[in-house]
């Protein structure tokens, strides 16, 4: 990769962080635990917490946080008088979704066209491994010039808030000059990027009820207000003709001002197939880091296959709604929920409840962090310079950290460029990026120490 001994260092370290990596990915780390067993979420944290011990961390605990899932905490000491950085990802992942259309079994991870194909390899274990591997090069090349905490949540893609409540019953744990979240992507693969904004996100489930028990479509239909119907009908408000997202009171003409996505780049990277159109109006950099988006996430109904002629007397769906900087999530779920209501036809009785909720987030790119952080790329990514980007998903520890400890500077870099399709099936993660974003990260702490 380059002369630099931290390279060298995290070059030769790539073979155990790939054995590593199948470890951790080997655990289904789901926290749903009506899905996925809780001992594999337990055991994941044990092996993050191991992985810590081994590397000369203390005070390194399990936190059970009010979620019912585990946080794993370490700290490891670095020179008197040092500054402090939190490095996080989360150890829990997504569920693999259809794991038929997995090419390879999804908790094994497989290396297939030079990339590391398996759940969580990106979002987060990758993210594990990335700080893991910064802090060995620093120790092979003398030594981690700061004082380093290590949060790893067990929830985050679950949106339940475990470490957040943690974290504001305990603020002195997590305290530092600097957090480094591993929890973002490139642009792209091979072009540095840092994460300056993060929309928010509110998950609403909506329930719609019509009659007292389901009728014979024959005998009552036409007349008999099908429930199914009406949830369809409100969930289509939502959307305009376009496609945009209409929440009555919530504006969504923001522009985003920064890195530029193409929109042909946009449709190969969302594998949008030939003939469809995008959605919504404006730039696409507008439209998923600057403005709202709704999405159906779920609707329970009969299935097609067993289904009876039936007028349905009660349906519900699973509402997301990402919540762009700028906008309180908490407003906009009372948006939401005043919109469903509003739009109910018919008279149907419709009843919603927020199952959860993060707050979106901009950081303060002027820091001297991100200077760091930026010398640190381009030694990194010889010949690039960093570039700052938005993220459409959420993150909501983000806001919870900004609050807690106003005067940190929080970064935000990761594993989940396009091309890993993290939430998707077959995600992966390129071992080139995890191996230049641990330089990345290794030379970031040393530049800081010394700003």
């Amino acid at each position: 990769m380059s002369s630099n001994p931290v390279a060298e260092t995290v070059a030769s370290l790539m073979p155990r962080a790939k054995a590593e990596l199948t470890e951790l990915v080997a655990f289904k780390s789901v926290a749903d635990f009506d899905q996925f067993p809780k001992s594999e979420s337990e055991g994941a944290a044990d092996w993050v917490a191991d992985a810590l011990r081994a590397e000369g961390f203390q005070d390194v605990a399990l936190l059970d946080t009010p979620d019912g899932t585990q946080s794993v905490y370490g700290f490891l000491p670095g020179p008197e008088g040092a500054k402090t950085v939190l490095l996080y990802a989360h150890y829990d992942v997504q569920p693999p979704l259809d794991e038929a259309a997995w090419a390879t079994p999804p908790f094994e991870l497989t290396e297939r066209d030079g990339r590391w194909y398996g759940r969580g390899s990106a979002d987060c274990k990758g993210g594990v491994i990335m700080h893991l591997l910064a802090l060995r090069a620093l120790r092979a090349n003398g030594g981690v010039p700061v004082h380093v905490k290590v949060i790893a949540e067990g929830s985050e893609e679950q949106g339940t808030g475990g470490l957040e409540r943690y974290a504001e019953e305990h603020p002195e744990l997590l305290t530092a000059d600097t957090i480094v979240i591993g929890d973002a992507g490139n642009f792209r693969v091979g072009l540095p990027t840092v994460t300056s904004t993060l929309r928010g996100m509110t998950l609403v489930r909506v329930q719609v009820d019509t009659l007292e028990g389901n009728l014979h479509s024959g005998q009552f239909g036409g007349a008999a207000p099908d429930a199914l119907g009406a949830l369809i009908r409100v969930l289509d408000s939502l959307r305009a003709e376009d496609g945009s997202t209409t929440v009555d009171g919530l504006t969504s003409d923001a522009r985003w001002d920064g890195l530029r996505y193409d929109e042909e780049t946009f449709r190969k990277d969302a594998k949008v197939l030939d003939g469809v159109q995008l959605i919504g109006t404006g730039s696409v950099a507008d439209r998923i880091w600057a403005r709202p988006a709704v999405t159906v996430l779920g609707i329970d109904c009969p299935p097609v296959v067993g289904a009876t002629p039936s007028v349905h007397a009660g349906a519900r769906a699973l509402v997301s709604l990402r919540v762009p900087p700028g906008v309180d999530a908490a407003e906009a779920t009372k948006l939401l929920q005043a919109h469903l209501e509003a739009h109910t036809p018919w008279g149907a009785r419709v009843r919603s409840e927020q199952i959860g909720q993060g707050q979106a987030f901009r950081a303060d790119t002027s820091s001297p962090a991100y200077a760091a952080m930026a010398e640190a790329m381009t030694v990194a990514y010889p010949g690039q310079e960093m570039q700052y980007a938005g993220q459409g998903g959420s993150i909501p520890l983000c806001n919870t950290l900004a609050s807690l400890y106003p005067q940190a500077e929080i970064l935000l870099i990761g594993l989940s460029e396009p091309e890993a399709q993290i939430h998707a099936v077959n995600e992966s993660v390129s071992p080139e990026e995890l191996e230049r974003l641990s330089v990345a990260e290794a030379l970031f702490l040393r530049n800081y120490a010394a700003s």
